[in-house]
């Protein structure tokens, strides 16, 4: 019996000018109109983003004079910024805000977004009353909680009162006013880390926790062997919007404590230093200045915080 040989087949390819002639034939079309379509996002981009990074690098090297004249000063503006005292203390006050807020936020956050998962009766209305603060404007937040601090006739002093207690001047002591400030910002941003890792939470695979309860491990054990670990790469995301966001706190402070008051230099920020700077005192170089350490600090912890991730975040 004769066996014919089959030979295989042999697949014929597109000449590269062909292949070529014909992407530009049905790309040019596309592309064009593709560009016309994100030109105005990339216009505003760059009218609004890109080149006001670039001036402010420039202004940060000039004086600003009172009529909107400048001259080039070098690293004059730099310079001072090493014998400030005020920028000093605005950065240890920025320091604590993000050392006592963003960790609190975060685990408060996890353990409202944990019991929120849970079946429970009423859950739409209490992450709708958690996310309530989220989608509050902040001076409404602030004007609320500026009359809650009251010393003379805000809600918690009044509390206080009915225990025999005296309140203290919440807003106008220094010891204390930046910790008000910090308590505010805790609450308000639990709601927005809390649907962030709600998400995170309904995205773990009900099989983990099955196999776990198969094993005989308890509930604890569940959250610290499986919910944790599981959720870092959500806790790192979270991390990292907070702490850029606490760098640049600047409305709770500037609607609850206010430029006159005697405890603005005890918690007065990075961002309400430029602020006064800049729009108050019209030293709009040394302004510029401020805003350009102030992005390089948060470039370097940024930078840190990806590099430290791959120790700790478990991704899949």
């Amino acid at each position: 019996m004769e066996i014919k040989q089959v030979s295989p087949q042999v697949k014929v390819h597109d000449n590269p000018k062909q292949r070529k002639m014909k992407q530009r034939r049905y790309g040019r079309g596309d592309l064009f109109w593709a560009y016309i379509m994100i030109a105005p996002l990339m216009l505003g981009l760059f009218i609004f983003y890109v080149y006001p990074v670039f001036q402010t690098v420039y202004y940060s090297f000039v004086e600003w004079g009172a009529f909107g004249n400048y001259k080039w000063t070098g690293l004059d503006n730099y310079n001072k910024l090493l014998t400030d005292t005020d920028l000093h203390r605005a950065i240890r006050n920025t320091v604590v805000y993000i050392v006592l807020s963003v960790p609190l936020s975060i685990f408060l956050s996890i353990l409202v977004a944990a019991l929120l998962n849970q079946k429970i009766r009423g859950l739409t209305i209490y992450r709708t009353l958690y996310f309530l603060p989220v989608i509050t404007m902040p001076a409404a937040v602030a004007m609320v909680w500026r009359w809650l601090y009251n010393a003379d006739y805000g809600l918690l002093n009044y509390a206080l009162g009915l225990l025999s207690i005296k309140g203290p001047h919440w807003l106008t002591d220094p010891n204390i006013a930046l910790y008000s400030v910090i308590l505010v910002a805790i609450w308000s941003s639990i709601g927005n880390n809390m649907i962030i890792f709600l998400s995170g939470l309904q995205g773990i695979s009900s099989s983990y926790y099955e196999a776990a309860s198969i094993d005989g491990a308890g509930t604890i054990s569940k959250f610290y062997r499986i919910t944790l670990p599981l959720l870092t790469p959500t806790i790192f995301f979270v991390g990292v919007i907070s702490l850029i966001s606490a760098f640049q706190v600047f409305d709770m402070i500037y609607m609850m404590i206010g430029e006159k008051n005697i405890a603005i230099e005890s918690t007065q920020s990075i961002v309400f230093l430029f602020y006064k700077y800049g729009f108050t005192q019209n030293m709009k170089g040394y302004a510029s200045a401020i805003a350009v350490l102030l992005f390089v600090i948060i470039l370097i912890v940024t930078f840190i915080q990806m590099k430290l991730q791959k120790k700790w975040v478990h991704y899949g």
